[in-house]
């Protein structure tokens, strides 16, 4: 009896030449649809579904595979002679290859203007049903789920070795892409459902690469990016230059991003170890950039640099003046890339400057669980603020204190960021307490604090912060206020002359 191999896929890559070699080694073909006309135009001997189930596909072909001819052919056990006589008694014949990959889900959800409706009807029944029959008997049938994978199936079968392990791993690919499939429908599912705290928390991710270490050398780790994501992403940003990213560089790129994104005006952002060393705005970029470079042109050697304006010959011209280990912008000029690409450690990153995170959730792991959050997606204008001080802010302090905040958001609790004119001067990040961030910050702005404001990730619990600030020549705070405490600390602004803004939210980042 011939062996049997079902071919049903949405993916037709390298498709005939497969289906050929499983001829020449004398597989009887069995298909559907699109897959069965392109097997017949190359001339191969397939045969439907139908004549296999003597039952013509229904339902627009929502119905074809669901057979018990189909499932009981991958499901028998070839080593149980009770499965073996069942199969005799209803004339049965076991089918030892599976092809399948399903109906293109992720692809028509990511089309503009796509509608429910063709949304649902792309959600695949009996392409996942086969997949899982055939994987759960591996023992006993080869599956076959990606394009890439044909060499080495058909390598195996010219072998004959038929081998267990071989086949396992198949399998296991199989449950990955059908869970994968699974988790994406969930998601859409859930998403236009308005479901926002479901009672099972289901995510799926596609590999990017398998990364050299992570943190430090003895961390196994790989890059994975979310099944669908647009806009600014590290995950889906065009590299031009440079050796491959590493876990470090990918986490300190993603910083970087995500503070640049905060400012519609040319802005550039230094980043070292998560944090912020040096932010600027300008009226161009090669300005924005200059001024990020002077906040702290110690710490950002060796940093990533984000900026969102395309990088122009100027701009370029600074950069490549120092070692930086990425610079991610929209895009490069011609002159750029040939000026920064001299220099062959460099990475250079393209993403589109549209914001990608605002409906999606922030998800961080513990030992054992997983904690999920909206993400900090608050933003504070002048009509959010109060002023509790008796001076109020000049319309420079204000535009000031809007810009050190946006800061101060993406640096690690307790956060202190000092800034003046568009420019960040100090920041202390991670400090087990506030006046201890302020100090750092205050030290590394040195005399260019005089005069300059401050921003708070969060309030004040006692007026020793305000004490320092005005001990540095800080003229203005801003902060969220909410304290028990508050008023110590604006009695302690009101004694200095420091005029002080409560935003009414804080922005912890632990």
């Amino acid at each position: 009896m011939k062996k049997r191999a079902l071919l049903s896929v949405s993916d037709k890559s390298n498709l005939v030449e497969f289906a050929q070699g499983l001829d020449k080694l004398g597989y009887e073909l069995i298909s559907t649809g699109g897959t069965l006309k392109a097997l017949k135009q190359a001339g191969l001997p397939a045969i439907p579904v139908s004549a296999v189930t003597n039952f013509d596909e229904i339902l627009d072909g929502r119905v074809k595979t669901l057979h018990p001819f189909i499932h009981a052919g991958l499901l028998a056990k070839r080593d149980d002679a009770s499965h073996q006589q069942q199969l005799q008694e209803r004339d049965i014949q076991p089918i030892d290859l599976v092809v399948v990959n399903l109906y293109p889900f992720k692809q028509t959800i990511e089309q503009e203007g796509v509608t429910e409706e063709q949304a649902i009807e792309n959600i695949d029944i009996g392409g996942p049903t086969m997949l899982r029959s055939a994987a759960k008997n591996f023992n006993d049938v080869t599956v076959v789920v990606d394009p890439e994978d044909y060499p080495a199936v058909l390598d195996q079968f010219n072998e004959d070795t038929g081998d267990f392990e071989f086949r396992k791993k198949l399998a296991a690919k199989v449950f990955r892409h059908t869970a994968n499939y699974d988790a994406m429908i969930a998601n859409y599912l859930t998403t236009i459902t308005g479901e926002t705290d479901p009672e099972t928390y289901t995510i799926t991710y596609e590999k990017v690469q398998s990364l050299r270490y992570g943190e430090n050398p003895h961390q196994a780790a790989a890059f994975y990016q979310e099944a669908s994501v647009k806009g600014a992403s590290i995950a889906n940003a065009k590299q031009l230059h440079g050796k491959e990213l590493s876990y470090n560089n990918i986490q300190d790129a993603n910083a970087a991003l995500e503070i640049v994104l905060e400012y519609s005006n040319p802005a550039a952002v230094a980043v070292k170890h998560m944090n912020p060393c040096g932010v600027g705005i300008g009226n161009t970029i090669s300005e924005a950039y200059a001024k990020a470079y002077e906040a702290d042109p110690v710490s950002i050697f060796g940093g990533i640099v984000a900026l969102n304006r395309e990088v122009d010959e100027e701009t370029a011209d600074q950069l490549k003046n120092i070692f930086l280990e990425i610079v991610i912008a929209p895009s490069f000029s011609k002159k750029a890339i040939e000026l920064l690409t001299v220099k062959p450690n460099i990475r250079l990153l393209e993403t589109p400057m549209e914001y990608a995170g605002s409906d999606t959730k922030k998800v961080v792991s513990v030992v054992g669980g997983l904690l999920v959050q909206d993400r900090d997606n608050g933003s504070v204008t002048e009509t959010d603020i109060t002023i509790p001080t008796e001076r109020k802010p000049d319309e420079k302090e204000l535009a000031e204190l809007l810009f050190a905040w946006k800061v101060v958001k993406h640096v690690k609790s307790n956060a202190i960021v000092v800034a003046k004119a568009d420019q960040t001067l100090g920041v202390g990040a991670g400090q087990m307490n506030r006046v201890g961030a302020a100090k750092i910050a205050f030290e590394q702005a040195a005399e260019k604090a005089k005069g300059a404001v401050m921003a708070s990730d969060a309030f004040f619990p006692m007026p020793d912060t305000v004490e320092a600030a005005a001990e540095a020549g800080i003229t203005a705070i801003i902060q969220p206020g909410g304290s028990k405490r508050d008023q110590d600390s604006i009695d302690a602004c009101n004694k200095h002359g420091i005029t002080m803004v409560f935003t009414g939210m804080r922005h912890f980042k632990h």
